[in-house]
């Protein structure tokens, strides 16, 4: 017999019972393991988290193997940060972060006491008016830019717009925009918004697979989403963005499924300008500003098209002359929301000596493992949608279902909470920070069960919900 790893953890045990009484005490759980029986094809101490999970490998999978590689993980312990409900597998921060009790006091004290006492001297005496910029701060090495790059500010749809129309204003005798069919919708409307507003301008949609097809000396601006939000498909970024360079175009990407998650380079890219949320993975709240990504090299010739007095280079003098700030903070506009940019703030802490690479390396684990227990559980009862290569995808994993809104609900009643993506997607997101190996196990349980055992079928589970 091979060297055992012994690690014990505890497990809170979910009866499902009538009764209504309550959660059961913890369960103290022998999660001991034989590396041999690993399939690492060697014996001798190794650490479990080390294994290739969901990565190729041929790995046997259980809930004790999980549960004991959960407990060697170097990133297990950021998992401590946030708070989410036991008896929940979350599987949706692709769409909504989870909270961390930090952000929660953190507004309290904003709240409380820069606002119910400091009142107005806290836009001094707390700094809110710095807020934008230290935010920007703890973002920039997430984005593989730095600080000056970055304008935390608005939501990702009107930042979107200041970035199409500097990308405009920097190729004026371009007359393109040029996306594809798997662009996020608000996107798309935004760059028929500005193509209304101009009135010379040509929105191109053009298939995913055919994009750098399509660029040509006509295309002012290429603007794409890095993760496909429905299939989890990558793009990528560095070639296209290169092939976008070759015939003089700019390269404009939306990070929203990608911060915070995958290690983005955006210097690196040579990207041009960019957008994004922080309210998936980055965990900033509902709501929680978006940020604009402004290349140094433009920082002398673009500008906003929404002129507000904290781009200003000296918003206090109140010059009614506009004089554009330094770098990407020109794009700031109305006054900083305090409440979600404090909240951000702490939000961003839990990634404070994070390698982002390492959050890339885990999220493929995890999306490797789900994709690998569904294949051996579930079959071909679904479709698995996304790349299967740990580069083309994202953090998240779709499935194919004919009822997958049913699916979806019949999920959450279970305690597994993904989301719905018409017409028939269910979406899984594995957030890096704090899904476990054990929940993707038990998850893929939860989703076998329903499939084999038809529970789904119901009509509870069919009934239209505003939100999906």
């Amino acid at each position: 017999m091979g060297s055992t790893t012994t690690s014990r953890l505890q497990r809170r045990a979910h009866g499902c019972g009538g009764d209504g009484g309550g959660a059961e005490p913890p369960v103290d759980i022998d999660v001991s393991v034989d590396v041999k029986d690993l399939g690492s094809g060697r014996t001798g101490p190794r650490s479990a988290a080390s294994l290739p999970w969901g990565l190729g490998g041929e790995l046997t999978v259980d809930r004790r193997t999980a549960a004991l590689a959960d407990a060697e993980d170097p990133l297990g312990h950021l998992r401590a940060a946030f708070s989410l409900p036991e008896e929940v597998i979350y599987l949706d921060g692709n769409s909504l972060g989870a909270l961390q009790p930090a952000v929660a006091e953190r507004l309290r004290s904003v709240i409380d006491g820069e606002w119910g006492r400091g009142l107005i001297r806290s836009w001094n005496d707390a700094g809110w008016v710095e807020l934008p910029r230290r935010v920007a701060t703890r973002l920039a090495p997430l984005l593989g830019a730095s600080t000056s790059e970055l304008a935390v500010t608005d939501s990702t749809s009107a930042n979107l717009f200041k970035a199409l129309a500097a990308a405009r204003q920097l190729r004026p005798d371009r007359r393109v925009l040029l996306t594809d069919d798997a662009n996020f919708p608000t996107d798309v409307y935004v760059a028929h918004g500005l193509a209304e507003l101009t009135g010379d301008l040509e929105v191109r949609v053009v298939p995913t697979y055919e994009v750098a097809d399509h660029l040509d000396e006509q295309v002012a601006a290429m603007t794409l989403t890095h993760v496909d939000y429905r299939t989890g498909r990558r793009h990528d970024a560095a070639s296209l963005t290169a092939a976008a360079h070759d015939v003089g175009a700019l390269a404009v990407w939306d990070l929203s499924h990608s911060v915070g998650a995958l290690d983005v380079a955006l210097d690196a890219w040579g990207a041009d300008l960019a957008v994004g949320c922080t309210y998936k993975y980055c965990n900033g709240g509902p709501g929680s500003p978006g940020f604009l990504y402004v290349a140094s090299r433009w920082h002398d010739r673009a500008t906003s098209p929404v002129r507000g007095w904290f781009g200003h280079a000296r918003p206090f003098a109140f010059d009614l002359g506009y004089q554009p700030a330094e770098g990407a903070e020109r794009f700031l506009d109305g006054s900083p929301p305090i409440l979600s940019m404090a909240a951000l703030e702490t939000a961003l802490e839990v990634f404070e000596g994070v390698d982002v690479a390492a959050l890339e390396a885990r999220a493929a684990e995890l999306t490797g493992l789900f994709i690998q227990l569904v294949d051996e559980r579930i079959g071909p009862e679904v479709e698995i949608v996304t790349p299967r290569a740990p580069t083309e995808r994202g953090a998240h994993v779709s499935i194919r279902h004919e009822e997958a809104d049913a699916l979806t609900q019949a999920l959450i009643t279970r305690g597994v909470i993904g989301d719905h993506r018409p017409p028939d997607l269910v979406r899984f997101g594995f957030a890096p920070l704090y899904t476990t190996r054990v929940e993707v196990v038990d998850a893929v349980e939860q989703l076998a069960d329903l499939l084999a055992s038809g529970a789904w079928d119901h009509d509870d589970f069919r009934r239209q919900r505003t939100v999906t």
